[in-house]
């Protein structure tokens, strides 16, 4: 695990998404520390998702956002790959029609060639060996819990520093859920910076260093994991029962 350190590896300023005349996040910041797994957390339309998709240049978006030190401001999402972000989007959206192999090869393609592609897609293979078992399989047949794990393989072939995950563990069975966290994780030990967008925030606040509330796009609380946890905000919203 790479120790957090004092600068913090992710800044967003003052941001702001808008789609036409609706506005999905207003005046947000956050920061995000190297090493750790942080947390956004709100109901559906809250604007966690669209905080991801503007990092990673896929959302109209004003204000500051940077990442170790380099602005992300007009990047295209191509080169925001390339310098470390990479985004698990919501409900998974694996490419149906083809295997999982090939599914893995356009995670990666882009980056690296060769030798250096296949060396990576053995390595997610060891990551998840039931892909291996799929590794020709239409990436359509697979479970839910199988797309997930295709999803985050997929995600980590551009051998990103920071991974945004939304939603990892919707609509999936218990034991499959446990094994999403265990790999948020894990991930995280090996280095990879992670901020998590989850509905679960009992199992989100358990495992973050650092979370984020919003509400109807601006932020309303913030926290240590522990701190959230144990607000009456958190635990009437989403911990009741």
């Amino acid at each position: 695990m790479i120790p957090m350190s004092s600068a913090p590896f992710l800044t967003v300023t003052d941001l702001s998404v808008r789609y036409g005349a609706v506005e999905a996040v207003h005046g947000l910041s956050l920061e995000v520390e190297r090493g750790s797994v942080t947390v956004l957390l709100g109901a559906n339309g809250a604007g966690k998702s669209s905080t991801l998709a503007a990092l990673t240049g896929l959302a109209p978006a004003k204000g500051g956002l940077h990442f170790d030190g380099l602005s992300l401001t007009g990047m295209m999402p191509e080169e925001i790959v390339r310098h470390g972000i990479a985004l698990c989007p919501e409900g998974r959206r694996v490419f149906p029609s083809l295997s999982v192999a090939d599914n893995l090869h356009l995670g990666g393609a882009a980056h690296v060639k060769g030798e250096v592609l296949a060396a990576r897609i053995e390595a997610e293979l060891d990551r998840f060996p039931i892909l291996r078992e799929r590794f020709h399989q239409r990436a359509g047949l697979l479970s839910g819990g199988e797309q997930q794990m295709l999803a985050i393989a997929r995600a980590l072939m551009s051998a990103p520093r920071l991974l945004l995950l939304d939603e990892p563990s919707l609509g999936l069975a218990p034991k499959v859920v446990d094994q999403v966290f265990d790999l948020v994780l894990s991930l995280r030990d090996q280095g990879i910076t992670i901020l998590l967008v989850e509905q679960n925030a009992e199992r989100a606040l358990d495992i973050a260093n650092r979370g984020y509330v919003l509400q109807s796009g601006r932020l309303v609380l913030s926290g240590s994991g522990a701190e959230l946890a144990g607000s009456d905000l958190i635990r009437q919203a989403y911990l009741a029962g």
